[in-house]
């Protein structure tokens, strides 16, 4: 199964919210708005803030912002702060692995490897916020066309 980390899931949740909110906002108060452990929520805000996603203030009145508007932040690069390179199996971009030599199927992982990249890249934070977001695949429609849906 793919699947993205907790973390990285809560990473963009807690990004999205703190996108919506004017100033400074701290990390109990995003805590509280996404149900998410305060622990947990700055663990993540430290993170994220060391890839220069959030900015931190200190003080009294400090507390963390979004560096760049939610549009321009893209769920690959708060993945990549969170969790790392992308990678769906252990011998994608460049690596090896024990079974390199029997297998043979790095290429193959690697077009695919490259492939969730590029999407992830193309999806920014301010897409995943707007309940009107979707993707259609790119055998529809001509390729991968952006839709507002109709509800």
């Amino acid at each position: 199964m793919l699947r993205l980390s907790k973390l990285a899931d809560y990473a963009i949740f807690i990004l999205v919210k703190l996108g919506r909110m004017d100033g400074l906002t701290t990390a109990s108060s995003l805590a509280v708005e996404t149900g998410i452990p305060e622990p947990t929520v700055a663990k993540l805000l430290k993170t994220l803030a060391a890839h220069k996603i959030v900015r931190s203030s200190r003080g009294a009145r400090g507390g963390y912002s979004l560096i760049n508007d939610l549009g321009d932040v893209s769920v690959a690069s708060v993945i990549m702060a969170v969790d790392g390179p992308v990678m769906v199996t252990a011998c994608c971009d460049g690596n090896s692995c024990l079974h390199e030599e029997k297998c043979g199927l790095s290429v193959q992982w690697d077009r695919i490897n490259d492939s969730l990249k590029e999407v992830l890249e193309k999806v920014s934070l301010a897409d995943m916020g707007d309940p009107q977001f979707v993707r259609l695949p790119p055998a529809c429609c001509g390729g991968g066309t952006t839709v507002k849906a109709v509800l």
